[in-house]
């Protein structure tokens, strides 16, 4: 992977004179798993550069043009023999519109000033136009994100594109036993730095006490502000190395800004040695130092207080030196690994693997099943919700598409059943959002032509299928569910269900076996610890978007029910969904379990391996005591005290029997049911197995039903 860093015109990276932002890219660079690969380009004057990877822009002027026109333009004639993967940009957001017109790949923004002060970003427009055609936008505080949003609308969707990644500095030991009685201040003399205020306060101060010293480091040409005492060396320019290493021995330090921060390295690197660090309450300075003392107003008597106090109460000033040092952890490192996290991202869509050099990868995700918004809660609880959870819990960004509300809510005289404009809506949001991935569970209104459209128009897109309905040779079903699962495979790089692969009529290429996952959101009771009004619970439906029973309609299960009733009347059941009793949906539906304290988890057909309904999910989720046919071979995962299998009805009723008599084992075995399915069949590590495949990582989670 190929980077170019463009530096701001004329911005010195230099070993003696480097700004903020040089050092912020030399020291990243340094740290970062693409420093091979990663080109530096700048307008130097200088033979003393920060690192061999710098490569100088020297500009043939030409007269009524712009210098920033010929500066990108040099740029872009090195770039196109460099040809990178991704061009980053810092603090120049007026280079954006003339590179974006002769480069088509990844362009991210750095943000090191505040945006509304920069050529560029300064109009509502203008940062319209960056978020639309930029990749990623990153700002190095919270403030300076919260200015570039101002006056945005839809700041929730648009700020997916930007992410916030703060100033960097080296840690190392300190022995505080070596700290001097020294006070410093680094940066302009000016009064926007409030060095005025500082050179009050810090003249009362050594005249009060004789044994401090103050230094200062900095210079200003333009402004002239002066103070003089025996006490106080003004050391005037030095460079970064140089002050890091005079910080180590500097007992307190004082950033006294009135102009707003964007974020202040200067009580950043205080806090790295050790400071105890006084700042203003000015833009993005009270995100450098978690433990800084901020002042309560900008006086020069305030900054004369604070510092007098700490002189005065060592434990206090001792307690924020260690804290500073001990809670710093914004090292190269550290910021390094955010920034190669962007980049990863972008590699993902090239299908180059780095999963294994870095634990934390983040994702952009299109989920493409059926939420049930339009039924208004009363089917939340369902599979397609926990994975989205388990996704989100992973740390990727999400986009949703619920497939059957938006047919349903866009049917009309040209597009009768909605379907048209629900294949126009995913292509468009895959067009914006730029995802990684499109997840389908249950998607049969997207088209092959649909996916085959995405497909060229991002031929590294992954697309993966999740199934849960019984596809097994002798299920329910089985020629309907084979065709639907089998309709996209040209298009599908994985699939998953919820049956055993090997029990399908034909092979499905790259398909794996996920268990229904539960979710600690969803699955919250534990019924194993309540007295409980009925015994076992049984729950079907065949009328789940009606809402109620449909009429003439009846599987093999309500045959089996009614046996297991006859063969049972000292067992108190509660069933809904058969025998004219209506199914139960949400809320209602986990009132009504919480009643029982064992389930019967019956799926339709003759029993597949591997399959259940996700009713196994809320059984043993909820805690309590499951019956699970042998024959569906899940204990190959679970033991006899976890769960309970049976091998036919005769055994089912025996055993519902034994354990409504022997209440302490019932307890025992729902309890550890409960547990370990929430423990190892949860929907975040569901989640993860399903990503794990699609893009070919090794996870550091184990995935007990994967062989």
């Amino acid at each position: 992977m190929k980077i170019a860093i463009l530096l701001p015109y004329k911005e010195n990276f230099t070993s003696t004179d480097a700004g903020a932002v040089s050092l912020f890219v030399n020291d990243i660079n340094k740290e970062s798993l693409f420093k091979k690969t990663t080109y530096i380009f700048g307008n130097t004057g200088s033979k003393k550069i920060l690192s061999k990877n710098y490569i100088n822009l020297n500009l043939n002027k030409k007269l009524f043009q712009s210098t920033s026109k010929q500066y990108v333009e040099t740029f872009l004639n090195f770039e196109k023999n460099l040809n990178s993967d991704v061009i980053e940009i810092h603090n120049r957001p007026n280079y954006i519109r003339l590179i974006k017109n002769n480069y088509k790949k990844k362009i991210v923004l750095f943000f090191h000033n505040d945006p509304l002060t920069m050529n560029g970003s300064k109009t509502k427009n203008e940062r319209l136009f960056l978020l639309n055609n930029i990749d990623k936008i990153i700002f190095n505080s919270n403030w300076s994100k919260k200015r570039f949003f101002i006056d945005l609308p839809n700041k929730e969707l648009l700020s997916q594109k930007t992410t916030v990644c703060y100033q960097s500095s080296s840690k190392t030991k300190i022995d505080f036993k070596k700290k001097e009685k020294i006070i410093s201040f680094v940066g302009k003399l000016n009064r926007a730095k409030g060095f005025d205020l500082f050179g009050d306060a810090i003249i009362k101060i050594l005249n009060k006490h004789s044994s401090w010293k103050a230094r200062v480091y900095g210079d200003e040409p333009r402004e002239k502000i002066i103070f003089k005492h025996k006490n106080l060396n003004i050391l005037g320019f030095k460079d970064n190395k140089y002050i890091l290493n005079d910080l180590k021995r500097i007992s307190i330090s004082v950033v006294c800004s009135r102009w707003n921060e964007p974020f202040g390295r200067t009580s950043l690197e205080a806090a790295s040695r050790g400071s105890a660090v006084v700042i203003s309450d000015r833009g993005g300075l009270p995100e450098t130092a978690k433990d800084a003392i901020i002042l309560k107003s900008l006086t020069s008597e305030n900054i004369y207080q604070e510092i007098n106090s700490l002189i005065l109460n060592k434990k206090k000033l001792w307690k924020l030196q260690k804290l500073n040092h001990k809670n710093f952890r914004y090292t190269h490192k550290y910021i390094a690994e955010i920034i190669d996290n962007v980049r990863r991202s972008f590699i993902l869509n090239k299908n180059v693997n780095l999963f294994n050099l870095r634990k934390k990868i983040l994702l952009k995700l299109v989920h493409v099943t059926n939420f049930n918004n339009r039924f208004n809660g009363r089917l939340h609880y369902n599979t397609g919700r926990r994975l989205n959870n388990g996704f989100i819990r992973l740390g990727h960004n999400v986009l949703t598409v619920s497939d059957r509300d938006i047919t349903h809510g866009n049917k009309n005289l040209i597009d009768l059943s909605g379907k048209k404009n629900l294949q126009k809506i995913l292509i468009e949001s895959l067009e914006n959002f730029k995802a990684d991935a499109i997840i389908l569970g249950h998607a049969d209104a997207i088209t092959k032509e649909t996916l085959e459209h995405i497909k060229s128009k991002n031929k590294s897109l992954k697309i993966c299928q999740w199934f849960l309905d019984p596809l097994g040779k002798f299920g329910p079903d089985h020629l309907k569910n084979t065709k639907r699962i089998f309709d996209k495979e040209n298009f599908i790089d994985t699939s998953f269900l919820t049956t055993d692969p090997n029990s399908l009529s034909k092979e499905l290429k790259n398909s794996h076996f996920i268990p229904n996952p539960c979710d600690y959101s969803f699955e919250t009771l534990k019924n194993y610890e309540n007295k409980c009004e009925h015994d076992v619970f049984f729950a079907m439906s065949h009328g789940v978007h009606r809402g109620g029973l449909k009429k003439g309609k009846s599987d093999d299960r309500e045959v089996f029910i009614n046996k297991l009733l006859k063969k049972n009347k000292n067992i108190n059941f509660d069933i809904y969904g058969m025998n004219n009793v209506q199914p139960i949906w949400g809320d209602i539906f986990l009132d009504k379990i919480s009643n029982s304290s064992m389930g019967l988890n019956l799926s339709r057909g003759k029993p597949v391996k591997y399959y259940s309904s996700d009713r196994l999910a809320q059984l043993l989720g909820n805690g309590l005591l499951t019956f699970i046919d042998k024959k569906t071979c899940f204990n190959d995962f679970l033991t006899k005290d976890q769960i309970v299998f049976y091998n036919d009805i005769e055994d089912l009723s025996y055993k519902l029997s034994k354990y409504k008599k022997d209440h302490k084992e019932r307890a025992r075995i729902a309890k550890n049911g409960k547990e370990i399915y929430l423990k190892k069949f949860n929907s975040t590590l569901v989640a993860d197995y399903i990503l794990s495949k699609t893009f070919n990582y090794k996870s550091s989670n184990k995935f007990i039903w994967s062989k």
